[in-house]
């Protein structure tokens, strides 16, 4: 028998069609924040179609950033949008795969759960999912809605089991109780000099032929939605006009709220779904857009990793720097440089007239020489630097071998032979053979010194941030590298573990064992980043008084600042 719900829990469901990254997870977000500012209590839920069980032992060139939650689950990079729009931490039931989905059925199979049934995608499959659906209401106390946004495209095998438990839930929910939003491109041919509609009519006629039909249409298109276009769309779709949605291209995904609202998105659900509430307030998140579209100065952060083609990869660290931004006045202007490059062209080549270097987290030996190049040399030219988990990392072994002379210093995880491993396997880790979800995961408080840059930052002796590695500091080098001027300004509340490096002898030389990018938001930038930012405008003007550069605010990139171009090898290392 289906579980039926009789609540009064709403549950709006975002579907996308045409063709994948329209932007669902933006479109989901902005839905979310719309609602969250008129006094609504929302939660936010992702169900992906892959068989994987999460995406933490993915590629990122398939699918992108793994964001982790405080709880240490690895999900999808658009948990990071709904976390940074609705600013609420998340848990692993606001993520779920088909892989989770079948793994639990498959295990209730074993157990006998079934009764001697015999188990299908209807009902067994498909109950599961929407038991998921619900469980994220059941959590969480006083949830007016939940927000689901399905993976994949409208037509794709699989995502059908989602779309069947999502059609069952508006026949068992309450009326008015299950909202349907579909996404979809309109497309403008420059031959035909017009909009096209046939793309946005196909995608809505596969909805309807498994039974769901659509409340409301976003339409993500590069021009504007004419009156014409717009009672087009809705009479061969079966929407009322004022339900297709203008959802254009924008200066910044932080717009998208602001736009939505515009075309009366919030009104139009509050009025299906007869939600009492309150009138919006996006004043503050205007004044946040207003930054970013409007910064006083700019400053050049290069970038250096192995997964530079794919920006995807690093999707937490380029909002965050956004969000410093706006904290500092400034845009942040991202130099992505492939670090493989660093090797073959040398330093020089890449960072001489950029503010600061980031080197992110990552896994795998390639490319790690060119970082470790990228490192000694914003070092010895006191450049800010900022390190992240493999960043921080490559700084220790920078340090050891060309300041502590230490030949030869290494990860163990690239070169288990190195006769200097200051980067070692974790004690917990040296028995686990099962790579799924078996890293040092989510938050861990972190103890911070006195009188160090990260403590300046955060203004408070302990914090909590987000991990995701195997590998760690190795303790038994603390006393030599300590005696060369590494300052180890976060440890772990038992001292064991090192959570953060810095250079007291250089503007501002920052390495962190977490990824701090995880925790920024649009409203409350990370303090490390915001400082970072800070340290790197400082560097900049530090230049111009110097005559190094002509104009403090001045954007433009010299040929060897241009993004690198390493072609994406068949890479299986993650």
């Amino acid at each position: 028998m289906n579980y039926v719900r009789k609540s009064k829990v709403k549950y709006i469901f975002i579907t996308g069609g045409v063709a994948s990254s329209l932007g669902k997870g933006i479109a989901a977000s902005s839905v979310g924040l719309l609602l969250k500012s008129r006094g609504l209590n929302v939660i936010m839920q992702k169900l992906d179609p892959y068989i994987n069980v999460d995406p933490g032992t993915m590629n990122p060139f398939q699918h992108g950033e793994v964001f982790v939650l405080d709880d240490g689950s690895e999900t999808d990079l658009d948990l990071g949008h709904y976390e940074r729009f609705i600013d609420i931490n998340l848990s692993a039931v606001n993520n779920v795969t088909s892989g989770q989905v079948y793994k639990n059925v498959i295990d209730r199979e074993r157990s006998g759960d079934y009764l001697g049934a015999t188990v299908q995608v209807i009902p067994h499959i498909t109950n599961e999912i929407k038991s998921r659906i619900r469980k994220v209401a059941d959590i969480q106390k006083n949830v007016d809605v939940v927000i689901t946004e399905i993976g994949g495209t409208v037509g794709d095998i699989e995502s059908q089991p989602f779309l069947e438990a999502i059609r069952q839930m508006r026949i068992e929910e309450e009326r008015g109780n299950v909202l349907f939003i579909h996404l979809t491109l309109v497309p403008y041919l420059e031959a035909a000099g017009e909009l096209k509609t046939k793309p946005t009519q196909h995608s809505v006629k596969a909805l309807r032929e498994i039974g769901i039909q659509p409340d409301i249409l976003i339409c993500r298109s590069p021009k504007p939605l004419t009156k014409g276009i717009k009672n087009k769309i809705g009479l061969f779709c079966n929407v009322v006009p004022e339900a297709v949605i203008e959802d254009l291209d924008c200066e910044t995904i932080y717009e998208v709220p602001l736009l939505f609202h515009q075309e009366m998105l919030d009104n139009l659900i509050v009025h299906y779904m007869n939600l009492w509430c309150k009138d919006l307030d996006l004043s503050d998140w205007r004044k946040i857009v207003n930054k970013i579209k409007h910064p006083s100065e700019s400053v050049k952060i290069a970038i250096s990793g192995k997964y530079i083609q794919l920006k995807d990869a690093y999707k937490s660290i380029m909002e965050s720097f956004i969000h410093a931004g706006v904290e500092n006045d400034a845009k942040v202007e991202l130099v992505w440089v492939s670090s493989e490059d660093v090797k073959k062209n040398g330093a020089d080549r890449y960072f001489s007239e950029i503010d600061g270097l980031l080197i992110p987290g990552g896994f795998g030996e390639r490319g790690i020489e060119g970082k470790i190049e990228a490192i000694e040399y914003v070092r010895e030219n006191n450049i800010p630097f900022f390190g992240i988990c493999l960043g921080m990392q490559c700084a220790v072994i920078e340090f050891a071998r060309n300041v502590c002379g230490l030949d030869g210093a290494n990860s163990s995880e690239f070169e288990p032979k190195t006769p200097h491993p200051v980067i070692h396997l974790m004690e917990s880790q040296k028995k686990t053979s099962i790579k799924g979800a078996t890293m040092r995961l989510g938050a861990y408080p972190c103890i911070l010194r006195a009188e160090t840059r990260s403590i300046s930052a955060y203004m408070e002796r302990e914090i909590s941030e987000r991990h995701r590695h195997r590998y760690e500091f190795n303790n038994d080098y603390r006393k030599t590298l300590k005696s060369k001027g590494l300052v180890f300004a976060g440890l772990s509340p038992d001292d064991e573990l090192v959570e953060i490096i810095e250079l007291k002898k250089h503007p501002w030389f920052v390495g962190v064992q977490f990824h701090p990018e995880l925790k920024s938001r649009p409203n409350k930038a990370h303090p490390l980043f915001r400082d970072f930012v800070k340290s790197a405008l400082e560097h900049k003007h530090s230049r111009f008084a110097k005559g190094k550069i002509s104009k403090p605010n001045e954007n433009v990139i010299s040929d060897g600042l241009k993004e690198s171009t390493t072609n994406i090898e068949n890479d299986k290392s993650i």
